[in-house]
């Protein structure tokens, strides 16, 4: 079950992997685009208490989705499942535009993560299916860049659109580049798919979401809607684990399962996985707290905020381009190593000096930063998609997709607490800047100490080559 070989084929690369872009410019452009509009929107919809659920509805979806369409892609084949989340992307975007009411926006903004959920895993899938294990950091070096340059491109949209135009020009944008992505994958990309009878795991889809979607709700309001000793909180988690708990019972038995454990079993999978979870968490706390930092603490504008940050994500690409050369030479664990020793130093730095606003300190650490998650990212899924055929890749790679939304979940709730914390000790309603020196760096320390903790999966990581992974591809 393999996609088409042959000189035909490489010769049909550069345009999948334009789509591939394209789409994961969907979920990019996405992820920033509507924070800047949210002024505009609350204006229009009314509902400030609720906004907070455009972002969180998003998030859950998206998280709850992925490796249950990751699953059903190595049944299926990937370009089904890759078109069914640009059509509802689509579809969401489309409502989104049209919505009423804020609880009407939030519900079309869970339709749009559950497209999302489908586009991320499959474009890395994909790459994965038709590059070569030395080819790939490259092209996930291009899909990182996308993610790049949507960090700048986004809030800048977001807030032309909202100030010149209609804050719902924000998703009508995305109609034009659905269209042009499904049209450019039904025309270029193709499968060869074995038919054969499928188990589908219906029980195991329903309680993974069931389960996944009461614990990751319970981490985002979790000390914000409520109290983390309150009821709904308690009900929250109580629902997670009991539905998380029946479905690891119904994963031992189900014929296809949605999510095999298998995958804790083999260390190399593991271990990328929970790279995967500490790059999520510590994502997680750079995005939320270095602009608010900075303006809070030097008075900068959310530009000038925004670019300090942007420096992350570019060192991101940078480093996922030249990973190839690094671990063909010595291997995925060093690479990896070196890749989160640089993340650890620019997080120590970043803690340290927090003290001391400097623009040019943070844009310089978030890029030092950023250039070791393009050293941890991009080799470890690229080793854990390399060790298994095909249809397990999907899998694999939507597992530690899903581990990465999870740790920026649980990052959301951490951190959250950790700053909210701080500020509710400072009289009055609005904190200082000192206050938000405070709050940020406590922060920063404990994005350091989950850096430091990630090393520990790299350790962890067996010392695999490419030749290695390479032999074994073969032998599937």
């Amino acid at each position: 079950m393999t996609v088409a070989d042959g000189v035909g084929f490489r010769s049909k690369r550069g345009p999948i992997l334009i789509a591939l872009m394209v789409t994961t410019g969907l979920v990019a452009i996405d992820a920033t685009i509507l924070a800047t509009a949210v002024p505009s929107i609350v204006a229009d919809l009314g509902g400030f208490s609720a906004f907070p659920w455009l972002f969180s509805i998003y998030l859950l979806a998206q998280a709850v989705s992925v490796p249950i369409y990751a699953k059903l892609s190595d049944s299926v084949g990937r370009k089904p499942i890759i078109l069914i989340g640009i059509g509802l992307f689509l579809a969401g975007s489309v409502l989104c535009g049209f919505a009423w009411s804020m609880p009407a926006l939030i519900a079309f903004r869970a339709l749009q993560g559950l497209g999302a959920g489908a586009v991320q895993p499959m474009a890395i899938t994909i790459a994965g299916d038709i590059y070569t294990v030395t080819e790939r950091a490259k092209t996930q070096g291009y899909i990182a860049s996308v993610w790049a340059v949507s960090s700048v491109i986004g809030p800048t949209l977001g807030g032309v659109f909202s100030e010149f135009v209609s804050w719902r020009a924000i998703f009508f944008v995305n109609v034009p580049l659905c269209i042009l992505a499904g049209w450019m994958l039904i025309g270029r990309f193709h499968e060869k798919i074995e038919k054969r009878r499928h188990s589908v795991d219906y029980a195991g889809a329903v309680l993974l979401a069931v389960g996944m979607s009461a614990v990751i709700l319970g981490l985002l309001e979790g000390g914000q809607a409520w109290g983390w000793n309150s009821p709904p909180s308690f009900a929250a988690f109580g629902v997670g684990v009991l539905a998380l708990a029946a479905f690891l019972l119904v994963e031992r038995r189900a014929a296809e399962p949605i999510l095999p454990l298998w995958i804790f079993s083999r260390r190399l999978i593991l271990t990328t996985t929970l790279l995967a979870l500490g790059i999520g968490a510590m994502l997680t706390g750079l995005t939320s707290y270095v602009p608010t930092y900075l303006e809070g603490s030097l008075g900068v504008s959310p530009l000038v905020s925004g670019l300090a940050l942007a420096a992350l994500t570019l060192g991101w690409p940078v480093a996922a381009s030249l990973s190839g050369r690094v671990y063909f030479r010595i291997g995925f664990r060093p690479t990896v190593l070196i890749g989160i020793s640089l993340s650890v130093i620019g997080t120590l730095v970043l803690a340290v000096f927090a003290g001391t606003p400097s623009v040019a300190l943070i844009a310089a650490t978030c890029f030092v930063i950023g250039f070791g998650f393009g050293f941890v990212a991009a080799p470890g899924v690229i080793a854990a998609q390399s060790s298994v055929p095909w249809h397990e890749r999907g899998v694999v790679t939507g597992a530690n997709l899903f581990a990465r939304s999870i740790g920026s979940a649980v990052g959301v709730a951490v951190f959250g607490a950790i700053a909210n914390g701080i500020l509710q000790t400072v009289p009055g309603t609005e904190p200082d800047a000192a206050a938000i020196v405070s709050a940020a760096g406590a922060v920063f320390i404990a994005v350091a100490v989950c850096a430091v903790l990630t090393v520990v999966a790299a350790v962890a990581m067996p010392n695999t080559r490419v030749e290695d992974v390479e032999r074994t591809t073969a032998e599937f």
